[in-house]
């Protein structure tokens, strides 16, 4: 248990048993699931944690409770990292109202397989709820990034729950940068939903938030107007940092060698950042994250099976789902029969939004002097883009 406030306290837990969040990314520093509990005149809890951490959550409730009974059980968002344990809190306190929208009671369900909640409070849209000295005000954030999903503002002491908003990857009890982690979290989780991210950010903007208390990472109390700049960044698909993405699959060493030539014409050129990445053995999430960091991404890649190398297929089609735009793409393609790949790749971005497509270079088998030509022809087109 940590005080953040005299009267709220953090009851989260950190998961160093997982390997990988959601079935899918890769956790090396673990997670954290986030709950706080506001003491007041009545108590409310917000939020549960995930199922393997029941038995320690509710021993951290129970030494911030310090013998009072919680009046309220929050639930800002029914993924079962969070919900998990609302069956076994009510089990411990069955008289807790309940708090949720009408899509969390009917996840519950769900989830349950019974009406779990003996009383229910169903809030709409801004509905207060008066805890003393606290005031709760429940903002609506649907598809941030489930259909349920609420905020929670507390008018007392300006704190905004923001659900999985703002959130990260890491378990609190490591020490790493908040803005990478939390950049991989957010492309990866919650990237294809910019417009709702854009629309709760609107609500909250004029709010006086002075912390943040999301679901996963640290609480955040310092330079938030740092961190509500880069969620205006990336929930509007802007580029965040000025460089060049060149991603790459090569079965030969052929494509990567045209790849790694163009890396380097762009260095000695003087491009502000140049990120050199093999799909073959990066992790996927973290090539995602990059593409959406920089304004300018190369695409390096063979004929395979008359397709696209399969590695590539799987970043553009990650790319594609979470609504990349507003970016410029050249494409280097290699087949030592038919080359196809620019055709595919172009039509797979054809629903995406303000894509720029550069030139293309094609390569028959392994790089030539006219490639080479090419390549630092397109080296100067990419220099270009980036100083406009």
């Amino acid at each position: 248990m940590q005080n953040l406030t005299d009267t709220l306290r953090y009851i989260g837990v950190n998961d160093h048993e997982i390997d990988l969040f959601e079935g899918m990314y890769t956790v090396p520093n673990g997670m954290a699931y986030n709950s706080y509990v506001i003491l007041d005149e009545k108590i409310a809890v917000m939020d549960t944690v995930d199922q393997h951490f029941g038995k320690q959550w509710l021993a951290e409730l129970a030494e911030a409770l310090a013998g009072r009974k919680p009046d309220y059980l929050v639930v800002h968002h029914m993924e079962p990292d969070h919900s998990a344990n609302i069956a076994e809190f009510l089990q411990h306190y069955p008289e807790t109202v309940v708090v949720g929208n009408k899509q969390t009671f009917n996840m519950m369900k769900q989830f349950f397989g019974e009406d779990v909640a003996k009383e229910k409070l169903i809030v709409t849209n801004g509905q207060v709820l008066s805890l003393g000295k606290h005031e709760l005000q429940f903002l609506f954030a649907p598809m941030v990034h489930w259909p349920e999903v609420m905020f929670s503002y507390d008018k007392t002491d300006k704190i905004l729950f923001s659900a999985d908003a703002f959130g990260k990857f890491g378990a609190l009890d490591t020490e790493e940068e908040w803005a990478c982690e939390a950049r991989r979290y957010y492309f990866g989780i919650v990237g294809a939903y910019g417009q709702q991210v854009q629309n709760i950010l609107k609500q909250v903007s004029n709010l006086p938030v002075e912390m943040i208390c999301p679901l996963h990472g640290p609480v955040l109390k310092e330079n938030l107007e740092e961190y509500l700049r880069l969620y205006q960044i990336w929930s509007s698909y802007g580029v965040e940092s000025e460089g060049v993405m060149i991603a790459y699959t090569s079965v030969y060493g052929n494509t990567k060698k045209a790849a790694a030539f163009l890396a380097e014409a762009l260095t000695e050129k003087g491009c502000s950042k140049v990120v050199f990445c093999d799909l073959a053995r990066e992790d996927m999430a973290e090539a995602v994250e990059d593409a959406f960091r920089y304004g300018k991404l190369v695409l390096a890649t063979t004929t395979y099976n008359g397709n696209i190398f399969p590695f590539m297929r799987q970043f553009v089609e990650s790319l594609v789902e979470r609504n990349y735009q507003n970016r410029s793409i050249a494409i280097i393609e290699n087949g030592t029969w038919a080359a196809t790949p620019a055709r595919i790749i172009k039509g797979m971005f054809e629903k995406s939004k303000n894509i720029s497509f550069l030139s293309t270079v094609t390569i028959k088998s392994a790089c030539t002097q006219q490639n080479q030509e090419q390549l630092l022809t397109l080296a100067e087109e990419l220099l270009q883009q980036e100083h406009q």
